[in-house]
């Protein structure tokens, strides 16, 4: 492979290797070092293998530019200290420790300590999710301003300021302490919950990214089950429900982009290796005493992807939106809380249910409504249309509701 296509791709998969283990070891105080050197790294590899040709190893090659790199900075931050610092009575921490293990063992665990200092609620959600595509998924500025639709300046500030005040809050690179690990789970499970949705739901036409951000946060659901630390049964429900969700994305959209609801999809492009996965998972989420939001959304999500359209099928998914509510309301879950219970028990069960909603601002209410009134009144399925299609917000969904006017 030529260097010019190789290094985009190694940058995607070892920049987090490097960039977790070399923040594991400055930490937060000096992060931007950590980051210059990981970025250099690959500078450096563009201009040599430029010249010198690609490396039996590149993987190592890398690795170990790092390491120098990281040495050399530690060596001479050792001398001022020793022969400035001291002088002038400047007391600064001991950095004289100075090989950086890149070894998969203590990448691992430096990828696992770097998500629980990531998803720390001194910062918002969406810094967390910011920091975590770009440290543990190798997402460069564009590709994250692509997944939020914003500007390149926008992200930049985001995790500059996100950066900020893990620093000022002291935030350590570390495991909590085990008695806490349950506690600060939440708060890393549900960013990777809402990577995974940034990319299964996203309204970007990239479907390449959108793709990638799924997948992303699949790997770091499964580096959690990895460790026995986090091996627990909401984690290994999370990973279900992603597996289900995943099994059926290209059938999701067609080449345009299109939309294609439920009813409509093309079983044949749902993955069954995904499902077998998924299933696996959702047994192994069985254990303990919790009942998550993960593990209903996981047992709805298997449900979806059973191809018979049975009453019996969408009562059990009807069940499931009934306890999902309990423990956590969303508009979106009562919404498809109610197109269940449209195919469990009928339209006129469901019309009453669906008004009492009145989520107006919503194009997929009006496309529910739609179809609850499509036999009994068309002329005002047919209004509820023109409703969705004027919340539409991207040519794909008025293409889609355009389908079915």
């Amino acid at each position: 492979m030529k260097s010019s296509n190789l290094i985009p791709h190694l940058f995607r998969t070892e920049y987090r290797k490097i960039v977790s283990v070399l923040y594991r070891r400055f930490g937060f105080r000096q992060i931007e070092i950590a980051e210059d050197i990981a970025s250099e790294t690959f500078l450096v590899a563009a201009q040599a293998w430029g010249i010198e040709g690609v490396p039996p190893n590149p993987v190592g090659w890398l690795y170990q530019v790092a390491k120098n790199k990281a040495k050399n900075y530690l060596q001479r931050d050792a001398t001022f200290d020793t022969k400035v610092a001291s002088v002038l009575d400047i007391n600064i921490q001991d950095d004289s420790q100075t090989e950086i293990d890149l070894s998969p063992n203590n990448i691992n665990d430096s990828q696992l300590q770097m998500i629980f200092a990531i998803c720390n609620p001194v910062i918002s959600s969406e810094a967390q999710i910011g920091l975590s595509l770009r440290i543990l998924c190798g997402f460069g500025i564009g590709e994250i301003a692509d997944a939020f639709n914003t500007s390149k300046e926008v992200i930049n500030k985001r995790l500059t300021r996100a950066k900020e005040k893990l620093r000022e809050h002291n935030i350590q690179i570390e495991m909590p302490e085990p008695e806490l690990i349950e506690g600060r789970l939440d708060s890393v499970l549900l960013t990777i919950y809402l990577v995974f949705n940034e990319g299964y739901y996203s309204q970007s036409q990239n479907k390449i990214l959108r793709k990638e951000l799924c997948l992303e946060a699949m790997r770091l659901c499964t580096m959690l089950i990895e460790s026995a630390l986090t091996n627990t049964p909401k984690v290994n429900a999370l990973l279900a429900l992603m597996c289900f969700h995943a099994s059926r994305f290209d059938a999701r959209t067609d080449e345009t982009g299109e939309l294609i609801l439920y009813d409509e999809q093309d079983t044949q492009l749902w993955n069954s290796d995904l499902i077998s996965k998924g299933a696996y998972f959702l047994n192994q989420a069985k254990g303990g005493n919790h009942l998550s939001r993960y593990h209903l959304e996981a047992g709805i999500a298997f449900l979806h992807t059973q191809k018979g359209d049975t009453q019996e099928k969408w009562e059990q998914v009807l069940q499931y939106y009934n306890l999902l509510l309990q423990i956590q309301y969303s508009p979106a879950a009562a919404l498809n809380r109610t197109y269940a219970l449209y195919k469990a028990r009928g339209a006129e069960t469901a019309i009453g249910e669906a008004e009492k909603l009145n989520l107006t601002s919503n194009h997929f209410y009006y496309l529910l409504l739609a179809e609850l009134h499509k036999e009994a009144d068309p002329a005002k399925s047919s209004q509820h249309l023109e409703n969705a299609l004027s919340l539409a917000r991207t040519e794909a969904e008025k293409r889609a509701i355009g389908r079915h006017r």
